[in-house]
């Protein structure tokens, strides 16, 4: 059972890890967006902020990076591997929706291959995540059997009660950081109660999603794909600011005699995603590139580690230009189960 304590604030946090010298990354207002961004002064987090533009994906899986160096010579070729050592970093204020979807990386990433970039990153950082006090008719959360206060991927979570703070501690990351805190007085349990109660009132899009992936099995050539789907112009920008999504080419980059191999993201919506050597491409038009994202997200997934490849944060749906609602297109599933 997770211990309950209280917590003054997320600013905090935030102020006393710096004055310890630890790296910590926060929410930070850039315009009308906020980012996850270092900080070094506490006045620089903004704590009142909906959603970050991006998730913090990038800080595990980043849009490119290298994971080794080549050269070549007559007599001898040399490759040399980066360092794994990264160092311990706090990101504090995240939302559950992006929490959890590190629970979701977790799974693929360190599963029967670990890649170790990922992994060594996950090691070497400490989750806070802070409960949502505020919701959009995007956010469908719940329906992906999560909460605006679900702990799930927090080390700590942060949830505003009627009466202040309480730090909901899950994990022995969160117990460390708690004595780093020097937190020790006691939560309610009945106040963390409320404030639950209180969080499941913030969703209002909810539907039924127990029969997706069945239905996703037995329709793959259903007109559905093609009416709902076409729409979707290919542009990636969903995958990209999605928390879950993690396809990545790798590819290698020579100059002269020399060179790096970089893994860099990839998106399954893409034209060149499945395109072969020979100019084949299996999915010749978009709306089965659209498809094999939520087959992804809500059937192959599911079957390999039990649970969607989906938080409901939203973001494709915000930042998709075409206004194609992946919740939409779920929902009609939904309505055909």
């Amino acid at each position: 059972m997770a211990k309950l304590l209280k917590v003054e604030s997320p600013e905090s946090v935030v102020e006393k890890l710096i004055s310890l010298e630890k790296r910590v990354i926060a929410p930070v207002r850039d315009g009308r967006l906020h980012r996850f961004l270092p900080v070094t002064r506490m006045e620089d987090a903004d704590f009142g902020y909906f959603q970050a533009e991006g998730s913090m994906k990038g800080y595990f899986l980043p849009a490119t990076e290298g994971i080794l160096k080549f050269s070549c010579t007559t007599n001898e070729q040399k490759l040399e591997e980066p360092d794994l050592e990264f160092p311990e970093t706090f990101i504090v204020g995240c939302r559950p929706c992006d929490a959890a979807a590190l629970s979701i990386q977790d799974k693929l990433f360190e599963w029967d291959y670990v890649d170790e970039f990922y992994k060594a990153r996950r090691d070497s950082t400490t989750i806070v995540g802070l409960a949502c006090t505020y919701a959009d008719n995007n956010c469908f959360c719940t329906s992906m059997g999560l909460a605006p206060d679900s702990p799930d991927g927090s080390d700590i979570l942060i949830v505003k009660t009627e009466e202040g703070f309480l730090a909901e501690i899950s994990t022995k990351k969160g117990e460390k950081l708690a004595s780093l805190l020097e937190l020790k007085e006691k939560g309610s349990a009945e106040d963390r109660r409320r404030a639950g109660v209180n969080a499941g009132k913030l969703i209002t899009r909810e539907f039924r999603s127990e029969g997706i992936p069945g239905w996703l099995k037995s329709n793959f050539e259903h007109e559905l794909w093609d009416s709902m789907c076409t729409k979707c112009i290919g542009c990636a920008a969903c995958t990209f600011t999605c928390p879950t999504c993690h396809c990545f080419d790798i590819v290698d980059e020579p100059v002269g005699t020399s060179g790096e191999r970089r893994k860099n993201w990839d998106a399954c919506t893409l034209r060149t995603f499945t395109i072969h050597a020979s100019g084949y491409n299996p999915r010749s038009v978009q709306y089965k590139r659209y498809r094999q994202r939520i087959e992804h997200k809500f059937n192959y997934y599911v079957d390999r580690f039990g649970r969607f490849l989906c938080t409901g944060c939203g973001r494709c749906i915000r930042v998709c230009p075409v206004s194609l609602d992946m919740a939409e297109v779920l929902e009609e599933i939904s309505s055909r189960v």
